[in-house]
């Protein structure tokens, strides 16, 4: 039927060209069926109000005038005959055109899921998409939009790291707009860039740039490779999922002290098989939430100071991970995993009422010893799942006096378990329990003030449509608040309900 249709349309357009290029020499009889047809030109838009009266008016006109003998010779249609055969191939070219375009924006979606470069080869790829590198690139991103009620805090005021709108000052917001753009460039380098339209690291509004790196393939199959620029550093697992996947609001403390915001300047080996790139990138597709693929070994340099932040006393940090993502007869996933870094952190330092500015102990030295080693193992959801990561370290720290700003021991990490139920119309519905930990510094904060934290927090997820999901968390516990001195703990409880959206 639709074949059918489209014929027609077409039949109808050129009939018009022809109507309308007809030369004076032959006149347009005008009929009631001429004129009926011309009516349904119009009204289908292949006509304009003007052409349809000039055709109506010159039709009648070319009647009275003009009566073509009964004897008279046939007009020559084959001039006619020609460009009605040409303007049909043109419109055939136009649909083979469009039909074209549609499977490679299909064959896209299917190669890559725009974390990493595609696992197609360079001969597929060529065929694919010639020379046009543009039409490589594919635009994705997410919208959280959030309200947070704090019902109780005892000790001080709450502060949540990184997220303004818990803090009790915020009733509706937008925690996060991420727009990115990714494609293969050519068969050896893939472009990732990820803006964030309201959120920066201290949750205030805003445009900035989360992600901008290439990744430079060093073989054909793409299983090594060199990632440079502004990128997640490859540090545990919490750090590397991404905030769309995460099933809690945020992250646990323990693990994203040790990189805020999650990204820095860097350059970073990567490897990974392609049996074992393909099972990252399904662990995502799946809809269990993976970490992405940041290859099975990575290792690399970054600078250490935080996003868009550049290195301030000429050394980088270092850091390497390994990750094996297992896969068992029955179908179950298990990931496990083990990381570290190590450098010299230049801390910020601001004036204590009553104390002054702390030494931070910068000088010489140039930064404060910071290292940490961490453990992950996530038991993905099917349906039970469990996800847990520690790590252990030293870190600039505030001296209990609040003077002198050094390096000193931290630990923590958190534990949670989810329950991932597919219903028969594909909605889902994970609820989840998470307990978190730590006892350390937060060195991004002003002054590195000692942090502790300890929370409990339930919740669930239900993801109505793939492009819309449902989240509602309450946490209850203590934890430090390291925006204002005297660095107070506080004990509270406070209910997240968010709603993010997928394109």
């Amino acid at each position: 039927m639709r074949i059918q249709h489209s014929r027609i349309s077409r039949v109808l357009a050129a009939l018009a060209s022809v109507a309308i290029a007809l030369p004076p020499s032959l006149p347009v009889a005008a009929s009631p069926a001429m004129e009926k047809l011309f009516f349904i030109l119009k009204s289908k838009g292949s006509l304009t109000q003007d052409e349809y009266d000039m055709l109506i008016a010159a039709a009648r006109a070319d009647d009275k005038d003009k009566e073509r003998p009964a004897s008279a010779p046939a007009p020559n249609t084959s001039a006619l005959e020609q460009r009605l055969s040409q303007t049909e191939s043109k419109v055939g070219s136009l649909e083979n055109v469009l039909t074209n375009t549609r499977g490679q924006i299909e064959d896209i979606s299917r190669i890559t899921d725009n974390t990493s470069p595609s696992t197609m080869s360079a001969a597929e790829l060529d065929v694919l998409l010639a020379d046009k590198w543009y039409e490589r690139l594919k635009m994705k991103g997410y919208l959280q939009v959030r309200t947070d009620s704090v019902m109780h805090e005892d000790g001080g005021q709450l502060h949540v790291q990184n997220d303004s709108l818990a803090n009790g000052q915020s009733s509706i917001g937008i925690r996060r707009g991420r727009m990115a753009f990714s494609g293969d460039l050519t068969n050896h380098v893939y472009l990732y860039f990820q803006a964030d339209l309201f959120g920066g690291v201290n949750g205030n509004g805003g445009v900035q740039a989360r992600d901008y790196y290439a990744d430079v393939s060093l073989d054909p199959a793409r299983e090594h490779r060199v990632r440079m620029g502004l990128s997640k550093v490859p540090y545990g697992h919490a750090i590397l999922q991404s905030s769309q996947n995460r099933l809690a609001l945020e992250r646990p403390e323990a693990i994203s002290t040790a990189i805020e915001g999650e990204r820095d300047f860097g350059v970073y080996y990567m490897y990974a098989p392609y049996e074992i790139r393909e099972r990252f990138k399904n662990l995502v597709k799946m809809g269990l939430r993976g970490s992405g693929d940041y290859g099975m070994i990575a290792f690399g340099a970054f600078s250490g100071q935080g996003i868009n932040k550049p290195d301030t006393n000429g050394q980088p940090h270092w850091v390497a991970r390994a990750t094996y993502p297992f896969e068992f007869e029955n179908g179950q996933f298990l990931e496990l995993g083990i990381a570290g870094y190590a450098g010299r952190f230049n801390t910020t330092t601001a004036a204590i009422p009553g104390v002054g500015t702390p030494n931070n102990g910068n000088g010489a030295n140039r930064g404060i010893t910071d290292a940490r080693v961490g453990i992950s193992a996530i038991l993905y959801p099917q349906p039970f799942g469990i996800e847990t990561e520690w790590n252990w370290g030293k870190g600039p720290q505030l001296s209990n006096d609040m003077r002198t700003i050094t390096s000193a021991s931290l630990s923590g990490g958190y534990v949670q378990a989810s329950y991932r139920h597919v219903f028969a119309n594909q909605k889902e519905f994970i609820p989840f329990v998470r307990w978190q930990s730590y006892d350390g510094a937060r060195k991004f904060a002003a002054n590195a003030p000692k942090d502790k934290v300890n929370e409990v927090g339930v919740g669930f997820r239900y993801v109505p449509y793939p492009e819309l999901e449902f989240t509602a968390m309450f946490m209850h516990g203590m934890r430090t608040n390291t925006a204002v001195a005297p660095y107070n703990n506080v004990n509270y409880d406070y209910l997240g309900l968010q709603a993010q959206v997928n394109f």
